[in-house]
C-alpha cells in the first residue's frame, strides 16, 4: 500500500474552490446571502431560509458510532467521505458538521475536520479560530458571569446567595488548574470573593443554545431564560434578571450565522457550534442543518461519540426542538473498536496500538460486536433504518470484515460496507452511499423515546435502561434536591441531556462490550434552562478537561515561510 501523507500536508496541498463556487452549487447568491471570510469561508445569511421556505427538504442522514476507544473511530471522516462519495454517484449533498474545540485539538484526540483524502477544508482554519464563533461564545458566556459578580458588589438589588450561584466561567481549552478557584481577593475593590471554577467553552450553555436555536430572537429568548444563580428564598435568577441578556446576544449576532465550507472535492460543508456529547448534546447546529435541508438532496451530518451518547440526543434533543426527522442512520465501525471491547486490550493515546490487537482475530471480533449489536437494536428503537460503515485500516483483514458484515446483517442493518474513504476520498465510500440512498428510502417511523411530560426521574431511568441496559440509577442526595427544586420550579418538562463517559455504556469506563448488572450513579444534576434540557452528571464526569503529559500542542509550529506544522 502507497503511504499516504499526513493529513495537513494532503489537506495543504488540495485545489481549493472559490467559496462562491461552493454557494452557487447549494443556489446561494454570493452577494446577497454570504458574508465572505477571505476566499475559502463565508457566512451564510439567515435570510436564505426564507428564499428557500417552500422548496422540500433533502434525505437526513446522522452519521454515530459504535461505542469509541479513546483514538476515535473516524465518524467525521466517513462523515465527510460519504458526503463525497453521494456527489459522485450523483446525488447533490451537503455535510453538516460541529466547530472543533481548542480543547482536543492541542490534546489528544485532534480536531475533527475529518483525515487523509476526506476532510474539510482549509485544515488549518477550521481547527483553530474559523470564523470566531467559539470565541464569541467565550466573550458572551463570561460577561454574564462579570455581570453576576458586578450585581454582587453593587448592592445585591436581586438577593442572590452567593453560595449558589450556577453560573461559571469559561475558556476553549484543556486546564485543568481552572477547575475550581476562589474570586474576588484582594480589597474590598476587588469583588465579593467567593469559590467557582472554570468549564471548557463548548461545555456552556450558550453554546448549547447556538446548537439548537432557529432564529436570532429565539437565541434572545433562550439566553434570557438562563438560570444563572438562585436567590436566598431557592428561587431562580436568570439572565434576564441581571440585565446580561441583550448584551449576551449582542455578542453572538454574527456567530448564529453557520460557517460555509468545502470538502477535499470541494462538496459543500457547513460547520456551526461544537457542543461535547458527552457533556452536552453533541450536534453541530439546526440552523446548519435547516439550510443544508433546503439545498441539497441529501445533507450527511454527525452526532458526537457513541449512538449511546451523540445519537440519542441527536433524536430527543436536536430533532425534538428542531422538528426534523431522520430518514437513516450511519453506525461507523471499526475492527479496532470492536477488539477493544472484549475488554483484553488497553488502547492509550499517544502510544503504538498492542501488537495483538492488529493480528487477525475473527473470534474477539465476534465477542466484541455484542457493543455494536446493542447500538444497531438501540438505532432501530427510534424507528430509523441503520448501515453500518466498517472504517477500514491498513491491519483489518478480509475475514475479520465479513465476521463484521454477517453479525450486522443479523442484527438489523440495512447493509454493512467497507469504506476506504481516507485512502482513496468519497471514490473509497461509493458502496456506503449506495446503501445510505437505500436506507434512506425505506418506510420509517421516527419516534422519541421518552414522553417529555414524564418526571424527570422516569425520563432518566428510561434512557438508562432502554439505551444504556442499566438495572436502574442511583442518585446523590445532592442530585434527589435539585431534582425536586427543578420540578418545583417547573423545569420538569424538559428533555433530558446525560453526562456520560462516552467510553462504556455505563457510567464506568473500564466496562466494555455490552454489560448489564450495573446501575447508573447520578452525582449531580443541572438545568440548562435556556438550551432546553435537564443536565445529569452521571459518575465523575468532569465539564473542564486537562492536558496529558504529551499533548498534541507539543507538535504545532510555525515554519521559516509562515506555514502550520505538526496539526496531524
Amino acid at each position: 500500500m502507497s503511504v499516504i501523507p499526513s493529513d495537513l500536508e494532503i489537506a495543504q496541498s488540495a485545489t481549493l474552490k472559490h467559496i462562491n463556487e461552493i454557494a452557487e452549487q447549494l443556489g446561494l447568491d454570493p452577494d446577497t446571502d454570504l458574508e465572505h471570510y477571505g476566499k475559502y469561508m463565508a457566512k451564510i445569511e439567515l435570510s436564505a431560509l426564507e428564499k428557500f421556505k417552500d422548496k422540500p427538504d433533502g434525505k437526513y442522514i446522522d452519521v454515530t458510532a459504535l461505542t469509541p476507544t479513546p483514538l476515535g473511530e473516524g465518524k467525521s471522516t466517513t462523515t465527510v467521505g460519504l458526503g463525497q462519495a453521494l456527489n459522485l454517484i450523483g446525488k447533490k449533498a451537503t455535510v453538516t458538521v460541529r466547530q472543533p474545540s481548542q480543547g482536543p485539538t492541542f490534546g489528544i484526540k485532534g480536531g475533527a475536520a475529518g483525515g487523509g483524502y476526506s476532510q474539510i477544508i482549509p485544515m488549518e482554519k477550521f481547527n483553530l479560530h474559523l470564523t470566531g464563533d467559539i470565541h464569541a461564545i467565550t466573550a458572551a458566556h463570561n460577561l454574564v458571569a462579570a455581570m453576576i459578580d458586578a450585581h454582587l458588589y453593587h448592592g445585591n438589588k436581586r438577593n442572590i446567595n452567593p453560595h449558589n450561584i450556577a453560573w461559571r466561567r469559561v475558556v476553549d481549552l484543556n486546564d485543568r488548574a481552572l477547575r475550581n478557584i476562589i474570586i474576588g481577593l484582594g480589597n474590598r475593590f476587588d469583588g465579593v470573593p467567593r469559590q467557582t471554577g472554570f468549564d471548557i467553552t463548548v461545555a456552556s450553555e450558550i453554546m448549547a443554545i447556538l446548537a439548537l436555536t432557529t432564529s436570532l430572537q429565539d437565541m434572545r429568548e433562550r439566553i434570557g431564560r438562563m438560570v444563572v444563580a438562585y436567590d436566598k428564598d431557592k428561587k431562580p435568577i436568570t439572565a434576564d434578571d441581571i440585565g446580561a441578556a441583550g448584551a449576551a446576544t449582542v455578542l453572538m449576532r454574527d456567530a448564529i450565522k453557520p460557517t460555509l465550507m468545502q470538502t477535499l472535492e470541494n462538496t459543500p460543508a457547513l460547520v456551526h457550534a461544537g457542543p461535547f456529547a458527552n457533556i452536552a448534546h453533541g450536534n453541530s447546529s439546526v440552523l446548519a442543518d435547516m439550510l443544508a435541508l433546503k439545498t441539497s438532496e441529501y445533507v450527511i451530518t454527525e452526532s458526537g461519540f457513541g449512538a449511546d451518547i451523540g445519537a440519542e440526543k441527536f433524536f430527543n434533543i436536536k430533532c425534538r426542538y428542531s422538528g426534523l426527522k431522520p430518514d437513516a442512520a450511519v453506525l461507523v465501525v471499526t475492527i479496532r473498536a470492536l477488539k477493544s471491547h472484549t475488554g483484553r486490550y488497553k488502547i492509550i493515546p499517544g502510544k503504538p496500538l498492542p501488537d495483538e490487537l492488529t493480528q487477525e482475530n475473527v473470534a474477539d471480533v465476534e465477542e466484541g460486536a455484542a457493543n455494536m449489536i446493542r447500538h444497531l437494536e438501540n438505532l432501530r428503537k427510534f424507528g430509523i433504518t441503520p448501515v453500518v460503515a466498517i472504517n477500514r485500516f491498513t491491519d483489518d483483514t478480509d475475514k475479520e470484515i465479513e465476521a463484521v458484515k454477517e453479525i450486522a446483517l443479523a442484527s438489523g442493518a440495512l447493509g454493512a460496507a467497507v469504506a476506504d474513504h481516507w485512502a482513496n476520498g468519497g471514490a473509497g465510500a461509493t458502496e456506503l452511499a449506495e446503501m445510505v440512498v437505500d436506507a434512506a428510502n425505506q418506510e420509517n417511523d421516527f419516534k422519541f423515546l421518552y414522553d417529555v411530560n414524564l418526571p424527570i426521574k422516569d425520563k432518566i431511568e428510561i434512557i438508562a435502561k432502554e439505551i444504556y441496559r442499566a438495572d436502574g440509577v442511583d442518585y446523590d442526595p445532592v442530585a434527589e434536591r435539585q431534582i425536586r427544586q427543578f420540578e418545583k420550579d417547573g423545569f420538569g418538562n424538559l428533555p433530558i441531556c446525560m453526562a456520560k463517559t462516552h467510553l462504556s455504556f455505563s457510567a464506568d469506563p473500564k466496562l466494555k462490550g455490552a454489560p448489564t448488572g450495573f446501575t447508573i450513579p447520578i452525582t449531580e444534576v443541572r438545568a440548562s434552562v435556556g438550551a432546553g434540557f435537564i443536565y445529569p452528571l452521571c459518575g465523575n464526569m468532569r465539564t473542564m478537561p486537562g492536558l496529558s503529559a504529551s499533548p498534541a500542542a507539543l507538535n504545532v509550529d510555525i515554519d521559516e515561510e509562515g506555514n502550520v506544522v505538526g496539526l496531524f
